[in-house]
């Protein structure tokens, strides 16, 4: 089972507490080379230091931008692994699923599945509103995203998978020993860090229902399915494919995408549908797809722990045979 993967009697919750600290440290370090990068053209260029996120994102080449934020990631991804191997001595499989190995099929079927809607979405917003978008396909910018999009972004949100659906669902299930504590924590904290983003700064805290929400729907698919692989597939779908497609002045992500949005954006039935219709139909897909059955023990129920005693006395049992 996957929670019971970090169920025992050595994995303390102290160790998840460092465990973050070394992940939060080596995400810094991470981010150094796009702060020095962002000075050196601030000096450079004589401009000012730019001050919030926005501007942030903005202030650079896109490529190079994105390339540089996606560096943290990186170092980030390889912290959690050191951190799951050497600090709580567990494989990185037994953080990833409960099964023998990785399910790729399931993770390209959910990548599939997000990503074809992600893109038919965008067709059908573009078609009904034309004048709101412009084509900001170029060819060399765009091949050079692709390349640092297809390479870098899958880690991004990887990363954010290991730590919330994986490294610290599990920590939370150590210390609480049941479903619904670590499934609503990690939820909670996985939107509540979205809240920086320039979108929240641009709609309102009304966005944060769909950064929340979706942490619902992820803890919930990877509890279900006793497992990550549906997460990690559309994660990657979510911000790969949306960076390659459609950008806009007010998001987070500044690419040389196809095309830019530059419509007056509102906070309303586009952030409450996905939480409230779109996802529950996935939840419906993927509950036929895999047969999940007993909803209520997956989510809220306690952790089985399956206690197992140690052989002793093996020289004695062997000198009675």
């Amino acid at each position: 089972m996957f929670l019971e993967n970090a169920v025992t009697p050595e994995n303390k919750f102290w160790k998840y507490i460092v465990g973050s600290v070394i992940v939060i440290c080596a995400s810094f370090i991470g981010q150094i080379p796009f702060m020095i990068a962002i000075a050196f053209k601030s000096f450079s260029s004589g401009k000012s230091f730019p001050t919030d996120e926005k501007s942030l994102m903005s202030f650079l080449n896109p490529n190079l931008s994105l390339f540089l934020l996606m560096l943290s990631f990186a170092f980030a991804f390889l912290a959690i692994y050191l951190v799951i191997k050497y600090l709580h001595k567990q494989t990185f499989l037994s953080v990833t699923t409960s099964r023998s190995r990785m399910d790729w099929k399931r993770f390209f079927f959910s990548f599939s599945i997000w990503g074809i809607f992600t893109i038919a979405s965008t067709v059908i917003m573009y078609y009904a509103n034309p004048e709101g978008f412009e084509i900001n396909f170029k060819p060399i910018p765009f091949a050079i995203l692709a390349v640092i999009a297809i390479v870098l972004i899958p880690i991004q949100t990887s990363t954010e998978e290991y730590v919330f659906r994986g490294y610290l669902m599990q920590g939370f299930a150590v210390l609480a020993k049941n479903r619904w504590f670590p499934l609503v924590l990690t939820s909670v904290i996985f939107g509540t860090l979205h809240i920086a983003n320039p979108e929240v700064q641009k709609l309102g805290y009304i966005v944060m229902i769909y950064y929340i929400g979706t942490g619902f729907f992820l803890g919930i698919i990877t509890l279900m399915d006793e497992g990550m692989e549906l997460a990690l597939g559309f994660h990657a779908a979510n911000n790969l494919i949306a960076a390659l497609l459609i950008t806009s002045d007010w998001s987070a992500f500044q690419t040389e995408s196809i095309l830019k949005d530059n419509s007056e954006p509102s906070a309303g039935l586009e952030v409450l549908i996905p939480v409230f219709v779109i996802f529950p139909l996935l939840l419906f897909l993927f509950s036929k797809k895999y047969k999940w059955t007993d909803w209520k023990e997956k989510l809220t129920g306690k952790i089985n722990i399956v206690e197992v005693e140690p052989i002793q006395n093996i020289g004695n049992h062997d000198s009675n045979l």
